[in-house]
């Protein structure tokens, strides 16, 4: 399968940033040009575009997909509101929806199960979730410090993971990885794709070793027993916080 994405810019040139119909035309033209096919399976909208109307974008992409060029369209790092909003237009204008959502999601950042997991699956879209194992934070790699020549070197986004309170549960969950018989990385994929909202899984990986390491994460399954001692590690399930939950408003208006 062959995804592609747009939307930030790929130069100081105004026209070359964004969802409008201008920058997609042309980077899908650069994009199957530069990867000598004729079609994407799936062309992610790599963020909202606040400043064109989803019914340009979501126009341009229809004409896409009848054309041949692209297969289906997707979303990356979209709010529930977003996504509810697009598939309403979608509808209106007869067009196809996005098909896939692609949140960040992993043990360590769990935003998406409250709200966003439950709009995606009520409109039959999946979602391929990218950084499970949080670039390498829950490998392990990091627990002694930053190894040089790697990401955290120069990434901030990385570095803001390592805090002490994170590293302590990764080497809480490595130790139970080993308990079961597995890797660290291991547990946490299969953490993932154990619900059944996520399609796939990105593991960025750099090297083909990387791909044949962790595939077999596909084929295991935690128990109840193993996914509560999971959360009491974690202690991070993501919860409404107070008036804002839907559960109370609902019980307060059954009153």
């Amino acid at each position: 399968m062959i995804s592609s994405k747009v939307f930030w810019p790929m130069s100081e040139n105004i026209n070359r940033y964004g969802l409008h119909r201008k920058n997609i035309k042309r980077a899908i033209k650069e994009t199957l040009s530069r990867l000598k096919t004729d079609y994407i399976d799936i062309y992610f909208m790599h963020r909202f575009d606040y400043n064109t109307p989803l019914e340009e974008t979501i126009s341009v992409l229809d004409d896409l997909i009848h054309e041949g060029k692209i297969h289906y369209w997707g979303t990356s790092v979209w709010t529930a509101a977003q996504l509810e909003r697009v598939h309403a237009i979608a509808k209106e204008l007869g067009a196809k929806p996005p098909i896939i959502e692609q949140p960040l999601y992993n043990m360590l950042f769990r935003h998406i199960e409250l709200e966003i997991m439950e709009v995606v699956r009520n409109l039959g879209m999946g979602f391929t979730a990218f950084s499970p194992l949080a670039q390498g934070v829950l490998t392990g790699k990091y627990n002694d410090g930053i190894p040089e020549k790697s990401r955290a070197t120069y990434s901030d986004f990385i570095k803001g993971d390592l805090t002490k309170e994170n590293l302590q549960k990764v080497r809480q969950l490595g130790d139970l990885a080993s308990k079961l018989g597995m890797t660290l990385p291991h547990l946490a994929l299969a953490w993932i794709l154990r619900r059944n909202e996520i399609s796939s899984a990105i593991i960025g990986a750099s090297k083909p070793n990387h791909v044949t390491e962790n595939v077999p994460a596909a084929d295991i399954s935690l128990n109840e027993t193993t996914l509560a001692e999971i959360e009491t590690i974690l202690h991070n399930k993501p919860e409404w916080p107070g008036i804002y939950s839907p559960v109370l408003y609902y019980q307060d208006k059954m009153r």
